[in-house]
């Protein structure tokens, strides 16, 4: 999906685009990913629907810059923001990690509802960060200063390790291009040294306030999120439905997106398909 529109948050410009026609639905992306994740899977729900995408603030097209707040603190405002500014009320959401947390806190938070919200291997209890993010969380000026060639290495091992297949060359450099060069390598640390678990430890306690249908997929070789946390989840939540799906990694769009789709289209409408 085209990124082709600009919404202006706090000065900051965030890329957004919109394809397809019908009830709204609206992909939310996770770290360190970009809308990109969505390539396989817009196309076959806008069939059926007005599908919004967006990359989160700091990621992918839209800004990056030094002293840039892009905290789960912020991204469930944005996403509030963005809603009112598309003037819709209660779309459907699919949300996967890092966007699962904001979607959540979105809707509990921010008082903004949904018609159904679908996570996929969501962020949404502590403690949170894969092993990287863990080493590097305390550390991100001196990740930030590694050379070129050594953060993309990191970057690229970071990525693969996100799903169970391999990427050939031109899938991860989608992934890749975005957090390189003189403004991407620091953006990538900056995200890493901004998260926390106080941003999930809000929204722990209220998961039972959820106000619509919640479906939860999850990869079973999941190895930044094991998917224990997605059976502690599903039982937080009331009548949340998980879906545990064999030989797929964190990054579901890539290892399953066949998957992904039937699922979402299931919700949609309601009944299988």
């Amino acid at each position: 999906m085209e990124l082709a529109e600009t919404f202006t948050f706090r000065g900051d410009e965030v890329r957004w685009g919109a394809c397809g026609k019908g009830e709204p639905l609206v992909l939310v992306h996770g770290t360190p990913f970009s809308s990109v994740v969505w390539r396989r899977i817009a196309p076959h729900l806008a069939r059926r629907r007005r599908v919004y995408a967006f990359d989160l603030l700091g990621y992918g097209a839209s800004d990056k810059h030094a002293g840039q707040d892009v905290s789960l603190g912020v991204q469930n405002e944005l996403f509030a923001a963005l809603l009112d500014h598309w003037g819709l009320d209660r779309p459907d959401v699919v949300a996967h990690d890092f966007g699962g947390a904001t979607a959540l806190r979105t809707h509990l938070l921010d008082g903004r509802d949904y018609r159904t919200l679908t996570l996929i291997d969501p962020v949404a209890l502590s403690p949170t960060g894969s092993q990287l993010i863990q080493a590097a969380r305390g550390h991100a000026d001196a990740y930030a200063g590694m050379p070129p060639y050594v953060h993309e290495a990191v970057v690229r091992a970071y990525v693969a390790g996100g799903v169970h297949r391999t990427l050939d060359e031109t899938e991860m450099r989608r992934y890749l291009d975005p957090w390189l060069g003189e403004t991407g390598q620091p953006a990538f640390y900056r995200q890493i040294a901004q998260m926390h678990d106080r941003y999930t430890d809000a929204i722990a306690d209220r998961f039972a306030e959820m106000r619509c249908p919640v479906t939860i997929l999850w990869g079973a070789r999941d190895a930044w999120i094991p998917v224990e946390q997605g059976y502690d989840l599903a039982g937080r939540i009331p009548g949340a439905d998980l879906r545990v799906v064999d030989d797929a990694g964190h990054l579901l769009q890539e290892d399953s997106p066949e998957t992904v789709v039937a699922t979402v289209l299931e919700v949609l409408e309601g009944v299988p398909v």
